[in-house]
């Protein structure tokens, strides 16, 4: 069983079902309107939970209603919060999601506390990271936070992964250089290395670019067509699950998260966690809002998709 600590994001997403999605100036009716735990870092946290990974957390809520809220649910999901701070006269942070009938999506961010905690709070959390087998971090909260957690990391041997996304235009090489598996999708590994995604060449030669600055695994994330890797001279795609998707809000987070549950230390298993990650993804999508849609892991052997 793996131990999995998550710095990043908590948010309290507010989500909105329509039709379609609007045009600029369009004003259109809602199919519904609800409220869900949300915000990547913790998605993942509660993917990897679910998938039975011990599972703590560094980052910070307001001192508001939607800091109480979300960290009421992230206790039920019995995640260890003794990394969580709460700041007053803070904002929690806060996810706008439209979703449309096609299951694509639109998704503003007010980040709030995400961005309060900084890089002393972190040191603070040593032992916490020092004790993981992972420590995976996002673009929704502090990057110089998350460069300390990682060297941290680093330090002890504990393996690092970094979800680049948000995509941010540039990218710290002091955070790139303590990175062992980074997993893009296609938009954010062409903003990171400039190489345009089209196949599997060009996956490779992205990879080889990623490779170039000291990580070690590169996955790349393709969307319904699964995910490309390339660790250790071994690469290929891994086929997602063709399945009908309904809302694809959390669906990366829950790979990574659910991934990372299975996931050796030294990458040895890598195709068998892709493969365990697109079966938590396919039943994500199939389901609406962000934490609740993510799968447990018996829900993944009833359906076939582990053992």
């Amino acid at each position: 069983m793996n131990t999995v600590t998550v710095i990043g994001s908590i948010n309290l997403d507010r989500t909105i079902r329509v039709k379609q999605m609007p045009k600029p100036g369009e004003t259109m009716h809602t199919k519904e309107i609800f409220s869900a735990g949300g915000g990547k870092g913790a998605n993942q946290a509660v993917a990897a939970k679910r998938s039975a990974a011990i599972t703590h957390f560094i980052g910070a809520v307001g001192d508001d209603d939607a800091g109480k809220a979300m960290l009421e649910l992230l206790t039920q999901e019995e995640i260890d919060l003794t990394g969580v701070t709460t700041l007053t006269n803070t904002s929690t942070g806060q996810a706008y999601v439209v979703v449309d009938d096609a299951g694509e999506n639109q998704i503003m961010i007010h980040a709030g506390a995400n961005m309060a905690f900084d890089p002393d709070y972190v040191a603070q959390q040593r032992q916490l990271i020092e004790n993981s087998d992972f420590i995976i971090a996002q673009f929704e909260s502090a990057t110089d936070s998350t460069i300390a957690a990682f060297k941290l990391a680093q330090a002890a041997g504990v393996r690092t992964i970094l979800n680049p996304a948000p995509a941010m235009a540039k990218v710290p090489t002091e955070l790139l250089a303590v990175t062992d598996m980074i997993i893009p999708n296609e938009t954010e590994t062409e903003i990171l290395t400039g190489v345009k995604i089209t196949d599997e060449a060009s996956m490779l030669k992205a990879a080889a670019d990623l490779h170039a600055l000291g990580i070690a695994a590169v996955i790349i994330t393709i969307g319904s067509k699964g995910a490309f890797y390339d660790v250790d001279g071994r690469h290929g795609i891994i086929p997602a699950y063709k399945v009908n998707a309904v809302d694809t809000t959390s669906a990366g987070d829950t790979f990574i998260g659910a991934m990372s549950s299975v996931l050796k230390s030294d990458f040895s298993n890598l195709e068998a966690a892709i493969r365990y990650g697109n079966g938590a993804s396919s039943l994500t999508v199939q389901r609406f809002g962000a934490q609740p849609s993510i799968p447990y892991r018996h829900e993944l052997i009833e359906a076939g998709l582990a053992e």
